[in-house]
């Protein structure tokens, strides 16, 4: 019985043991269905969210697609207004320019209408003078019983004085008015000419500031007992100027190549922001190789805006330092694209090679470009270096003459020192004040009068020449050489100026004597 008990209670804990595992085997199924649903689920959220991020991806994709062709069309419109405008100027010009031609055809027109009535006038008068010699002859031959080439011979001589002295009367008018002319025409020239070249000028300074992030930069660029900058001063040749303006430092420096130097280097080491002196002669050295290349392109964009070419590399190199050059705050090389542009339409106008005018007006200040580094004028520097790299002789003489102290050897020559004259004097172009001028005008003529024996003197060519008339019986020929180095040693004493004064003392030699 202990047995059979046994034996049932066996089979009945297998029995439970099995339904147990029956029963957890259920749960388990349960849960992993359970967590099967849950990751579905949560794919699902999963490409949802991936489905509305990439729709809006693509929204805002198509939105800036919208906003860049709208920009695109914006600039396009832009673009073909400006060009509607260039064009409508252009004709306005061309209509300008055929009015005024057809002005001066009929004005051509009118003058021959005038000189073919004045030559009708004088052949009227040639036939009033030989009816006139008709009845003179007649009238002689009848009261004084001269011969008939004793008569002829008389009225003749008569008649001519009459006639020559219509004809000088005559010619004389002609002369006059055609001197008229020739000046109305020659301002109307220059008028256009400025007009089609109006270009803006915008006045340099011997300073250039630098703008920083913050004060704290100050300090940096100091540096540990100030070597960051005397490092920067000594490798740039530049003064630095750290004062108490916020934010900013003042580079100060007459030379302006250096002192771009200085400023593209500073501003470099400000954004890198590692200031030291290995650091700053890395970035000087670099900076220096930029403003090499700078002056490159700078030379090259002259030639293409003047339209000049064949021009020797070197010369275009010095065009290019030309930009960091100026006179009276006028800067060297749009004056010296402005001046050729001047006397390529005056070229133009009256006939002649515009190309080579546009060349001689270009390097006509090319001097400017070297004259800080080489001794003597910018003329004489302009000169030598276009004998140096072959430049035509025109050329080379509009260099020479274009401040008058060379006579001009063709109407190039003299058309580019007018241009170059336009250039210089017309209103905004340079910084200088009338004040100014007439100071130095002034302070030139009170030296010159200081000295004795002088009579009259005149600063003539905006104070670069100054002629001093003297007494003959006070000042001897031998004089005048000993008085104009001295005038001119108290000038170059006493005096700021730019460029160079000519002294020019002029005495007069007088021979008298009486017939008795």
């Amino acid at each position: 019985m202990s047995l059979l008990y046994f034996a049932v209670f066996l089979i009945i804990l297998v029995f439970m043991c099995f339904a147990s595992f029956v029963l957890g085997k259920n749960r388990e199924r349960e849960e992993y269905a359970k967590t099967i649903g849950t990751a579905e689920e949560k794919s699902r959220e999963i490409i949802d969210d991936a489905i509305r991020t990439a729709e809006n991806k693509k929204r805002e994709a198509l939105l800036e697609t919208k906003e860049e062709a709208l920009k695109a069309k914006n600039d396009l419109d832009r673009e073909i207004k400006d060009r509607r405008k260039e064009v409508t100027e252009l004709e306005k010009r061309m209509l300008k320019r055929d009015e005024m031609s057809e002005k001066r055809a009929q004005q051509l027109d009118q003058k021959e209408t005038d000189i073919q009535k004045r030559s009708d006038k004088l052949k009227n008068k040639e036939v009033e003078a030989e009816k006139l010699l008709d009845q003179r002859l007649a009238e002689l031959e009848r009261i004084s019983g001269l011969t008939k080439d004793q008569a002829r011979l008389e009225l003749l001589e008569s008649v001519e004085d009459s006639i020559k002295h219509d004809t000088a009367m005559m010619i004389r008018e002609y002369e006059n008015r055609a001197r008229e002319e020739a000046e109305k025409t020659a301002r109307e020239y220059i008028v256009d000419a400025i007009q089609r070249c109006a270009a803006d000028q915008v006045t340099e300074s011997t300073v250039s500031v630098v703008q920083l992030p913050n004060d704290e930069m100050k300090g940096r660029i100091i540096g540990r007992e100030g070597r960051n900058i005397r490092t920067l001063e000594q490798l740039t040749g530049v003064e630095l100027i750290v004062d108490d303006t916020p934010e900013a430092v003042v580079l100060s420096g007459f030379d302006p190549i250096r002192r771009e130097v200085a400023r593209i280097a500073l501003e470099k080491l400000i954004v890198d922001g590692r200031i030291h002196p290995a650091r700053i002669e890395e970035v000087v050295e670099k900076s220096q190789k930029e403003v090499e290349e700078s002056i490159k392109q700078e030379g090259e964009a002259a030639i293409l805006e003047v339209g000049t070419h064949g021009i020797h590399p070197d010369l275009v190199k010095l065009l290019g330092r030309m930009k960091f050059r100026t006179s009276f705050g006028q800067n060297a090389l749009r004056h010296s694209i402005e001046v050729a542009h001047i006397s390529g339409l005056l070229a133009e106008e009256l006939g002649l090679d515009a190309r080579m005018a546009k060349r001689a007006g270009l390097l006509h200040d090319i001097g400017k470009a070297i004259d800080h580094d080489m001794e003597g004028t910018h003329v004489q520097l302009g000169v030598d270096l276009c004998k140096k790299y072959h430049e035509p002789e025109v050329v080379i003489n509009s260099v020479a003459s274009h401040h008058g102290g060379t006579d001009p050897t063709s109407l190039i020559a003299c058309i580019v020192a007018a241009a170059d004259a336009i250039s210089a004097a017309r209103p905004g172009a340079r910084r200088k004040s009338l004040e100014t001028y007439t100071n130095r005008l002034k302070e030139l003529e009170d030296i010159a009068n200081s000295y004795h024996g002088v009579e009259k003197t005149f600063a003539v060519q905006a104070g670069r020449e100054v002629r001093i008339m003297v007494i003959p019986e006070q000042v001897s020929d031998d004089a005048m050489t000993i008085m104009a180095h001295d005038i001119a040693k108290q000038i170059q004493d006493q005096m700021q100026y730019p460029g160079v004064i000519k002294v020019s003392i002029i005495r007069e030699s007088r021979a008298v004597d009486y017939a008795k």
